[in-house]
């Protein structure tokens, strides 16, 4: 396995260990699905696999995509499902979900650098109004990227905060000390907590587990250390934890990880 295949693998699998309860690693599969279906970014395609897996029963997205999930599910428009569950809850739309759930959009090779951070955004707004939903998930998602590219932590870093708004830079690059991380939801602060540990662990067991500690039951910075630190240090590094925390989706994720890793040499 060449180290780009390893670090592009590592992504979701790593994304897979840090979701203990398992939704957002569900939602990323479903980025996966479509990437590897269109071969292209295609955010109608991405919405269609959302709406038919919380149809099903789909858990844990957090309260702003769930309401547009249900509003959807009951016949509105998404740009006015999207607006209304924004204006519901006062705007505070910034939620962490579309970090966690678009990691793979770094997985795919035949996605550009310079498109990564659009398509970042474009999927954060299928459910999240608020802009830092998205931006930060473009910094996650070109962070991944230059990982996966062998990039060192610093000049990834750097590709991950350029062009991004201030409160994600500031997310970027300033970590604080472990007293004064958040343990709540807010998109940018959620990206800090996981840069703390990040930083602060040379492998991707100890990062994992500092950072599981730190969250206790929320489900919030474990899940991008997980695919922060798969994309850093691959899927060597994520396998030395043992059996994921979701044997069930074990197949499913490895035949997209791989899949995905092939469009490498198209």
């Amino acid at each position: 396995m060449s180290e780009i295949h390893d670090r592009v693998k590592g992504v979701l699998l790593g994304l897979a260990c840090g979701d203990k309860i398992g939704g957002p690693v569900r939602m990323a599969i479903r980025v996966a699905e479509s990437l590897v279906a269109c071969r292209a970014f295609d955010p109608a395609d991405v919405l269609a696999r959302y709406l038919v897996w919380w149809q099903r029963g789909g858990f844990d997205t957090g309260p702003t995509a769930a309401g547009v999930f249900e509003r959807l599910r009951q016949g509105w428009a998404l740009e006015a499902a999207v607006q209304d569950v924004d204006r519901q809850v006062g705007g505070m739309t910034a939620g962490v979900n579309p970090a966690h759930r678009n990691a793979p959009l770094a997985m795919a090779g035949f996605l550009a650098d310079e498109v990564l951070a659009e398509a970042a955004q474009t999927e954060a707004r299928l459910t999240h109004a608020h802009p830092l939903a998205g931006d930060v998930a473009a910094a996650v998602v070109r962070l991944c990227r230059a990982l996966i590219r062998g990039l060192p932590w610093a000049a990834a870093l750097d590709f991950a905060a350029a062009g991004r708004l201030p409160e994600t830079q500031n997310a970027v690059r300033h970590h604080y000390d472990l007293a004064r991380l958040s343990r709540g939801g807010f998109a940018p602060e959620v990206l800090r907590a996981a840069l703390y540990f990040l930083e602060h662990f040379d492998n991707f067991p100890d990062a994992l587990e500092a950072a599981v500690d730190f969250a206790g039951s929320v489900n919030y910075c474990p899940i991008l250390v997980g695919s922060v630190g798969g994309a850093r240090w691959g899927l060597t590094a994520v396998q030395e934890l043992g059996a994921h925390p979701h044997p069930a989706l074990s197949a499913t994720l490895h035949a997209l990880a791989e899949q995905l890793a092939a469009t490498w040499h198209e």
